[in-house]
């Protein structure tokens, strides 16, 4: 007997909580474009001198990423020969865009910035 979804009671409830899921972990990862889809999933981690980014790109090789960062934010762009990504990260803090080094091992990219002075101080004469 072939199964018939429409008969599943619990279809409908497991979608919805896999909808909000991928909301909150869109909404919490500062992703403006989505571009990697559910395939992708990026953690931005702080100390008080460094910024590091981890974000986990199946199906994609070194030579096809590319890297932008604006001292705010991260665009990661890669074209494969199935499809082309291009996700835009929002960063926790300000960081120095020219200090970023990054490292790509078996589908994981790792990126590590300076953190950038929230402000200058200013001496008062």
């Amino acid at each position: 007997m072939d199964r018939d979804d429409r008969d599943d009671p619990f279809g409908d409830f497991f979608e919805e909580i896999e909808r909000m899921m991928n909301e909150m972990a869109g909404a919490s990862a500062g992703v403006e474009d989505a571009g990697f889809g559910s395939e992708t999933h990026v953690d931005a981690y702080t100390t008080d001198e460094r910024v590091r980014l981890v974000a986990d790109l199946p199906a994609v090789s070194k030579e096809q990423l590319s890297l932008q960062c604006d001292g705010e934010s991260i665009t990661i762009s890669a074209a494969s020969d199935r499809r082309e990504y291009d996700e835009t990260v929002d960063l926790p803090v300000p960081v120095d865009e020219h200090s970023g080094s990054a490292t790509f091992n078996n589908g994981v990219l790792e990126v590590e910035f300076d953190r950038d002075d929230d402000s200058a101080s200013i001496d008062v004469v």
